[in-house]
């Protein structure tokens, strides 16, 4: 069997139960051409207004968008704000058993204004409200349903007091007796709170703020005095430009630097972050490469503007860049190559797994390509053992997006993928299966 070197491949579905702050997010669109004749002040010219789900629904929206199952915990008030993030959740399929209303609770609002790609002021409305005993006792009664199959609980706390100690612990320990990983994005200096949690990912300030050291002081020291105080397994930082450092226990470090190609926001990185983390983490990927893949998924979520929304078709075409390994899938690692492809125009080419590169080979790949260069290529090598140097070769060419071995049949492939024109190469002659139906059927 081909060793699958790429971090794409081994990535599949994951159910990911998100708990935490929950806010709407807006944003006001427009030019700036004049200053106002009432105040030095800009006039934003607006052109288009956009809510989506914010804090923890912007983690719930990355998720989706890299494929995975959500349940959500969380709160919102019974309000215009409240109604448009419950509704986005459910328009993505996302289990919204768990996102309760609480009496006079306004849900937070924040307004981005945005000229020329730039953001240039925001404005929030929010009051912090302590979560009721009694609202806390309801959500602590639906958890165990709600982590029911659920293979990463993923924290997002925005400091809005939803997450008081008490739930933070049954949380915890409920998923710990469960043997699920849980991952926190935290808020506040006070780290102890997520004690027993599996990895804290805190930014660069709130980490010397938890370990309340100054700046001078070595980020070795600062992320061995959280480790020790507050019990957790793994403590990944996130550095901006600096890119991530992931640090445990043993005093292992381990630094991964920014891959990003221009910076142009930071909204909702930390976000970004975090999704990628759980769905790696949930497909049982080492920590070492759920934060190469979660670096690489931040990278490429700063070069927008907004709280973009990463999926793996961007994952494959940016992790392609970095190594042509990622280009090859075998028959039981198909989802991440589905989510790849979706809302794209593709074309099969079949091929004997031991052809080797023939010319007939190399004019049928750059003949193909060249019809649509925006059609991606998949080559399915068809038999058993398929000679490695040869994949090598192949997966080094542009012409070639994705390779699939050791799958089932070319017809599972298709039904899996659907490509929009199937061909194979048998006696060195480029043929449209298509319009051979026989011949694709003893393929």
């Amino acid at each position: 069997m081909v060793k699958l070197i790429g971090m794409l491949s081994r990535l599949g579905p994951a159910k990911v139960l998100v708990i935490g702050d929950f806010m709407l997010d807006t944003y006001t669109t427009g030019k700036i051409q004049r200053i106002s004749p009432e105040a030095p002040v800009s006039v934003l010219n607006a052109h288009k207004e956009e809510s989506l789900p914010g804090g923890a629904g912007n983690v719930v929206l990355n998720l989706r968008s890299l494929g995975a199952q959500v349940t959500v915990v969380g709160r919102v008030g019974r309000d215009f704000a409240g109604e448009e993030i419950r509704n986005a959740l459910e328009n993505e399929m996302v289990d919204v058993g768990g996102l309760v209303y609480q009496k006079r609770y306004k849900t937070p609002v924040k307004n981005r204004f945005i000229a020329d790609s730039q953001q240039v002021l925001r404005v929030d409305f929010e009051t912090i409200t302590s979560l009721p005993e009694e609202l806390e006792q309801e959500v602590i009664r639906k958890l165990p349903d709600l982590m029911e199959d659920c293979q990463i609980v993923a924290i997002s706390d925005y400091g809005k007091e939803f997450l008081s100690h008490t739930l933070l612990g049954v949380v915890i320990e409920m998923a710990k007796a469960r043997h699920v990983p849980v991952i926190v994005d935290p808020k506040g200096i006070d780290f102890t709170k997520y004690r027993g949690a599996t990895i804290i990912k805190p930014n660069l300030s709130e980490a010397y703020a938890a370990a309340r050291l100054p700046q001078e002081i070595s980020l070795d020291e600062v992320s061995a005095t959280i480790l020790k105080t507050c019990g957790v397994e793994q403590l990944l930082i996130t550095r901006s430009q600096e890119g991530i450092s992931l640090f445990n226990r043993n005093g292992d470090r381990f630094d991964f630097p920014v891959r990003s190609k221009e910076v142009k926001d930071v909204t909702g990185a930390g976000d970004t972050v975090l999704s990628m983390l759980s769905v790696a983490l949930a497909n049982g990927l080492d920590i070492r490469y759920a934060a190469q893949l979660a670096n690489i998924a931040a990278g490429m979520a700063i070069e927008r503007i907004g709280c973009a929304l990463i999926n793996l078709s961007d994952m494959a075409d940016r992790l392609m860049e970095f190594d042509v390994e990622n280009k090859i899938f075998d028959g039981q690692h198909m989802f991440a190559l589905q989510q790849s492809l979706k809302g794209k125009r593709c074309s099969v080419l079949s091929l004997e797994s031991n052809h080797g590169m023939s010319t007939a080979v190399f004019k049928s790949l750059r003949k193909l390509a060249a019809k649509d260069p925006e059609n991606k290529l998949v080559l399915y090598l068809r038999g058993h053992q398929p000679d490695r140097e040869f994949i090598s070769l192949l997966s080094s060419l542009s012409d070639v997006d994705f390779i699939v071995v050791e799958c089932t049949s070319l017809k599972n492939l298709c039904d899996l993928i659907e490509p929009a024109e199937i061909y194979a190469i048998e006696a060195s002659k480029l043929i449209d299966l298509e319009k051979s139906p026989t011949q694709l059927a003893n393929v």
